[in-house]
């Protein structure tokens, strides 16, 4: 069924890619008729917008059926297979004995096992989806682009594919900055997660304590541990906003600044006549195209730091249930002198 469904999202990413690359020459063709105002070609144009339209929208759905199938699929194994690994030799009655920082395991089944089942599906595709739109949409910045010639010092400039050239260096600027910007985003994303799940474990655990502490009102252990686990999520989430603050200015600049960019570089050659209000739409369209797919890394960047904290939480888990069953395989005298440290870096090794 994997490779099944496998199979299904990659036909579905190509066919999407079909639709976007005939709407772009669409948009060429319904331009050109607007600048001639030729009527009988723009009603051609709209009886052609329906098919590619309705085309998009049933693709679309298909794609969410597809992706969250293989989502909920996915989940559904990893899941099983941890609460099955969690509950043998009653791992779980024992992880609290280990100093190995897999607090809270119900949280990271239940949350982190989501997030990293989740998250690789839609990355992979928005990744696929990308490179082939990329592939695709550079060509036509390469044919109807052209090339743009310059007059300067006295002499004539030839910038073969200048669209190409620009929307390489617009790209590669903007995810530079995105790196450079968010790249405490994943620990962020990971203390912001931890906190929250000890603020759970720390509710859960005064709920269990039962009421009579309650009732008389008395400050336990527990209440004080609770309202510090307040406290610290509060500040995780501030840390946290500051790190979303600094990637939006980023995410959104770019996409503020990409269409308007592409129509000013395309403004010269339409005002010398080297090229019509439709090829115009059609570049501008093209560049926002390859733009958006060069971005990739900016426009997931969050995503990705969140899937990462989510994997390492999940492994962390794995790697202290691999450290009970190698104190099972353990005599007396080797239990005693074991390390728990020492044995899940063997088992990350």
């Amino acid at each position: 069924m994997a490779w099944g469904l496998t199979v299904f999202l990659v036909l579905i990413v190509l066919l999407q890619l079909l639709v976007q690359y005939l709407l772009n020459f669409w948009n060429r063709h319904f331009f050109d008729a607007l600048e001639q105002r030729d009527t009988l070609a723009l009603w051609t144009q709209a009886e052609l917008f329906l098919p590619l339209a309705a085309a998009s929208l049933v693709l679309a759905a298909t794609s969410v059926w597809g992706r969250m199938t293989a989502q909920r699929k996915w989940r559904e194994s990893l899941t099983r297979c941890v609460i099955e690994y969690w509950l043998a030799k009653d791992h779980f009655r024992r992880l609290d004995q280990l100093a190995s920082g897999s607090a809270n395991p119900e949280y990271r089944i239940s949350e982190d096992v989501r997030v990293s089942t989740d998250a690789p599906i839609d990355l992979v595709m928005a990744f696929l989806a990308s490179v082939l739109t990329a592939i695709t949409f550079l060509s036509v910045l390469w044919s109807v682009g052209g090339s743009l010639v310059l007059d300067a010092f006295g002499q004539s400039w030839t910038i073969p594919g200048y669209l190409v050239i620009a929307v390489i260096v617009y790209s590669t600027f903007f995810s530079g900055a995105m790196i450079m910007v968010g790249h405490q985003l994943t620990g962020v994303i990971e203390r912001k997660n931890q906190a929250e799940a000890e603020f759970r474990a720390a509710a859960d655990r005064l709920r269990q304590d039962g009421d009579g502490a309650i009732a008389h009102g008395s400050e336990t252990a527990e209440r004080r541990t609770l309202w510090v686990a307040v406290h610290v999520v509060l500040l995780r989430w501030r840390s946290l906003l500051w790190e979303l603050v600094r990637t939006t200015l980023v995410s959104h600049g770019n996409f503020v600044l990409a269409p308007v960019l592409a129509l000013i570089l395309c403004v010269p050659k339409f005002l010398a006549g080297a090229m019509s209000l439709g090829e115009l739409t059609q570049s501008a369209a093209a560049f926002v195209a390859v733009q958006s797919a060069f971005n990739w890394l900016v426009d997931n960047y969050g995503r990705i730091a969140d899937w990462r904290s989510s994997v390492n939480r999940v492994a962390t888990l794995l790697l202290a249930l691999d450290t009970l069953d190698t104190l099972d395989c353990l005599g007396e005298a080797e239990r005693a002198a074991f390390s728990p440290s020492k044995a899940q870096s063997q088992n990350h090794a």
